[in-house]
């Protein structure tokens, strides 16, 4: 594995300054599904909002905060924050971004479905001059930066009046071809020279770009599903830049002399959400129990991560908010039996299930694995997989029996895991919209909602631990484990790590490549 050093930092500074200009080819195992930084709350959408917009805020390589748009910010009051925003920084209209902008994007994520709920706990953004802007919170809240990673200020006049079929250029809606699905006008690193949804998608350097950039001008991306096929075309030079580097392959990408394999542990959970609006057997606690016992999640660790992963028994990985040691993976099938039998379903019940096949590491294969692992306490799996691309519309209609769902938290800590898959839905704060298990728990949304009032970490971090343990008896839903990232690079690219974190947004502005 790639360690950074010293001499490495050294080399980036000066690589920084004398590398020619650079073009890359990368390969993931799907493209994002819209230009519209506030269209969908996914991995691939704020991998896109990073490279075409810039937030207000960001998390480094460390997952320390850094200055964007905002150079700098103080706390002027319990629940109001103020930002100062760069001067002098133009959207790729060439439009001028000022506060403006800051607060056209805040009011327009708060039509946004999947956005919406982060600022739930806000009173709102105020203007105090074109370069000046308060963030006023409800309650003291300590999670405001955090939260100022996701707002990716967009361009007011480009954004603004109606399209040639009359529709509202700022208007949100999921996979309809809105003006804002695409077109691009940000104040990112780079601008889109051609799009083709789930072909390619070339991106050029923004020539006005503000800020400091390492040397590539262009990058081109191609969506590869297939893992052989994805890990072929970096080893044979097609490609620059790969991920995920599959389990499977992770040794030949590690030895091969001109490449480099990078691991790092997420805070992506992937589960299994039960919805007992579907089921009627998920309506008791013991089934919903039983399923989770079933599922030898240490296994598919083993068998399908190859290691590369941790089992959870929890949202939260060790170190959150809200992590709580004593809840810890339950794989047990005696006991599985026992309570499937005790709750009437011995000979028991079919469900649906689905699951994306391109969307996390070994996604399919994890879900064909609980399939068989249910098929033990004689729970019959419908299973049907797809692309990413058609995934989202399906889950979003909450009729599977048993959805497949990855989350990485939002602010880092898990509070944010129950806020949108375990607390109740709420379609006006946007609290609870990815929760599909059609379960309500006052306590457990009491406690969560207490919580985000704290600023003392420490009782913060108890209530949090509550939360868990509620989620974790009533068996909500079904953790299997939280999944390492695994990219393959060319040995070219000489600041790797320097470019990932475990968010897994690239800033491919910073990448370094020598010709």
């Amino acid at each position: 594995m790639m360690k950074k050093t010293l001499l490495a930092l050294a080399m980036t500074g000066a690589m920084a300054t004398m590398a020619q200009a650079a073009e890359i080819k990368v390969a993931f195992d799907a493209d994002p599904v819209s230009l519209d930084p506030q269209e969908q709350l996914s991995e691939g959408t704020l991998q896109m909002a990073n490279w075409l917009f810039d937030p207000i805020v960001r998390f480094d390589e460390n997952l320390e905060i850094e200055p964007v748009l905002a150079e700098s910010w103080e706390q002027i009051s319990p629940t109001v924050t103020r930002f100062n925003l760069r001067k002098g920084i133009k959207f790729h209209s060439g439009n001028d971004m000022t506060a403006d902008d800051v607060l056209f994007t805040y009011q327009r994520m708060l039509t946004s479905g999947d956005f919406k709920g982060l600022f739930a706990l806000y009173e709102g953004i105020e203007k105090v001059d074109d370069y000046t802007i308060d963030v006023v919170t409800k309650e003291p809240y300590p999670l405001v930066l955090a939260n100022m990673t996701y707002l990716f200020v967009m361009d007011e006049d480009f954004y603004s009046g109606t399209d040639e079929n009359g529709k509202d250029k700022a208007l949100i809606e999921k996979s309809t071809g809105t003006y804002a699905s695409t077109h691009v006008s940000g104040t990112g690193p780079f601008t889109i020279e051609s799009r083709q949804q789930g072909v390619e998608s070339v991106y050029v350097k923004n020539p006005d770009y503000w800020g400091e950039t390492g040397n590539v001008d262009k990058f081109t991306l191609v969506p590869i599903k297939e893992n052989a096929t994805r890990v072929s075309a970096l080893l044979s030079g097609g490609v620059d830049w790969i991920y995920p580097v599959p389990p499977t392959d992770l040794d030949r990408v590690e030895s091969n002399e001109a490449f480099e394999l990078y691991s790092i542990p997420s805070d992506r959970i992937i589960t299994f959400q039960m919805n007992q609006n579907v089921a009627e057997p998920f309506k008791d606690a013991r089934v919903r129990q039983a399923v989770i016992y079933a599922v030898n999640n240490p296994g598919i660790v083993e068998k399908i991560m190859r290691g590369f992963a941790t089992a959870a028994g929890q949202n939260s990985p060790e170190g959150y908010s809200g992590y709580n040691p004593d809840l810890t993976p339950r794989y047990d099938l005696e006991k599985a039996k026992e309570l499937m039998k005790e709750a009437g379903y011995e000979d028991g019940f079919s469900v649906t299930m689905i699951a994306p096949n391109n969307r996390y590491v070994n996604d399919e294969k994890i879900a064909q694995a609980v399939a068989a692992m249910l098929a033990k306490i004689n729970i019959k799996v419908d299973l049907t997989t797809m692309p990413k691309a058609q995934y989202w519309d399906e889950f979003d209609k909450c009729e599977a029996g048993m959805p497949m769902i990855g989350w990485s938290s939002d602010t880092g800590d898990s509070a944010n895991y129950s806020e949108y898959l375990t607390m109740t839905r709420d379609a006006d704060s946007g609290v609870g919209q990815y929760n599909c298990n059609g379960n309500s728990a006052p306590e457990l949304d009491e406690l969560v909602n207490k919580a985000n009032t704290m600023v003392d970490g420490e009782e913060r971090n108890a209530l949090l631990r509550e939360a868990s343990k509620i989620e974790y008896d009533e068996a909500i839903f079904v953790p299997l484990h939280w999944q390492n990232y695994n990219w393959g690079y060319t040995k070219r690219i000489t600041n790797f790590p320097e470019t990932v974190n475990l968010k897994n947004f690239p800033i491919f502005s910073k990448l370094v490549v020598e010709e």
